[in-house]
């Protein structure tokens, strides 16, 4: 019998499950913050779902399979296409601006790093119908409000923001020729993580780019910040144009009070090529861990896979990564509490009276707990201090004779007698107090 879970998967127990949940309640919490609605889909899909958008050479990275009807079938890589297939069955109906979110579990067949399974949960959040830039904007101060929730500052982590259109326009007027583009921006894309041997052998083909040089693009690459990108667009007036969305997103995000998480970068290309024009990723800001958090605008994917004609972008936020970094800065949750209350008992005829108090607090929504059978009260105090409850009461033949029982702090170490018939309430208050 197999004692661990598969290669790349996981399993949660409790106190790793109580991250999860902090991390799925907080996504929560500002999604709908921002308006949006949250949906879900199959966790099974057609394959061809999937090979539609990212071409037949996913397959590798899927978990795929036939099903019972001989159906070519796949567990679900990403929710893109999910989100496509669902928006174009309802597409007149629904309300637009559509602003959903979902937060499903992702499958695929990759090589393991930290940061990345082969399992994982990702925030998703798609903003469809609106062609602003303020809407790139609203989608990415979602992001960078999710990270301002879970406690972490301009100093913790950062968005790097580009926009296709401008990286286009400046490498067209460098001269790479319309045919080189794609492979222009693979280049940008990989640029940072080259070695000098690996720069020498692109620039000693010279012909790939040309008229452009690597060293071009290499120049482009570098562009960071407004100042230096307002040089390299004075050099051609469609470039200036092309920048306009950028800008107006870069200012609306001012006007909202995050320009400080906020980082210029045209390198930021995101490798799927159906992105059409603002993309971003977030990292943490010493850049130690992947990409926390990755999007843009993709106007054409919904045409391609629904046949729906509709502008759309959003992003991608995985849990595996997020983990990481709340842990590197220290931003788990320390309460682990699993109760808020242990009910001790003396005597096997003190438990009908914990039996109605234990009853009475969890119909006033506190979590309780006692003992399931007879043992000595210091044993009982020991699992409630192992539960990381923060209150205990004890009541015995003598509490009961005075009609009272005694209500332990077991953070500060004090007690006090409380009325048996209010006691219910008393702690209760005492909990919310």
């Amino acid at each position: 019998m197999k004692t661990k879970a598969l290669a790349g998967f996981r399993d949660f127990y409790p106190t790793d499950l109580a991250l999860r949940s902090h991390i799925f309640s907080t996504w929560r919490t500002v999604a709908t913050r921002y308006g949006f609605e949250e949906y879900d889909g199959p966790p099974v899909e057609p394959l061809d779902l999937y090979t539609a958008k990212s071409g037949e050479e996913i397959v590798g990275q899927l978990y795929n399979f036939k099903d019972k009807g001989d159906r070519d079938v796949a567990l679900r890589p990403e929710m893109t296409p999910t989100l496509a297939r669902m928006v174009a069955a309802r597409a007149g109906e629904l309300k637009k601006p559509i602003r959903w979110f979902s937060i499903p579990q992702l499958f695929r067949y990759e090589r393991q790093q930290r940061g990345r399974l082969r399992e994982h949960f990702q925030l998703n959040c798609d903003l469809i119908g609106e062609s602003s830039s303020l809407a790139d904007a609203e989608i990415i101060a979602l992001a960078i409000d999710v990270m301002r929730a879970f406690g972490l500052s301009p100093r913790d982590v950062r968005v790097r923001l580009s926009d296709r259109r401008v990286l286009t326009a400046i490498l067209r007027q460098r001269g790479v020729p319309a045919q080189s583009m794609s492979t222009a921006f693979e280049f940008i894309d990989k640029v940072e993580r080259l070695t000098p041997e690996q720069l020498q052998e692109a620039s000693s083909r010279p012909d790939v780019f040309a008229p452009a040089t690597v060293l071009d693009l290499v120049e482009v690459s570098q562009i960071r910040g407004w100042d230096a990108l307002d040089r390299e667009l004075e050099r051609a007036a469609e470039s200036v144009k092309a920048a306009v969305p950028l800008r107006e997103a870069y200012e609306a995000l001012a006007a909202m009070g995050l320009a400080d998480f906020v980082e210029l970068d045209l390198t930021i290309v995101r490798g799927l090529a159906y992105y059409t024009g603002i993309v971003f990723e977030l990292f943490d800001a010493g850049r130690t861990l992947r990409a926390v958090c990755g999007g843009g605008r993709y106007d054409n994917l919904l045409q391609d896979l629904g046949g729906v004609a509709l502008p759309a972008l959003g992003f991608g936020m995985g849990d595996v990564v997020l983990a990481e970094l709340l842990k590197d800065k220290g931003l788990v949750p320390s309460d682990n509490a699993s109760i808020d209350v242990f009910l001790a008992f003396i005597t096997q005829d003190d438990l009908t009276h914990v039996l109605a108090l234990a009853h009475q607090l969890r119909d006033k929504g506190l979590r309780v707990e006692y003992a399931l059978s007879p043992q000595a009260v210091g044993k009982q105090l020991k699992l409630a201090d192992a539960r990381q409850a923060r209150l205990a009461a004890v009541i015995g033949p003598d509490e009961r004779a005075r009609g009272e029982l005694i209500v332990k702090d077991l953070r500060s170490g004090t007690q006090q007698a409380v009325p048996y018939s209010t006691a219910a309430d008393t702690i209760r208050a005492r909990m919310h107090g």
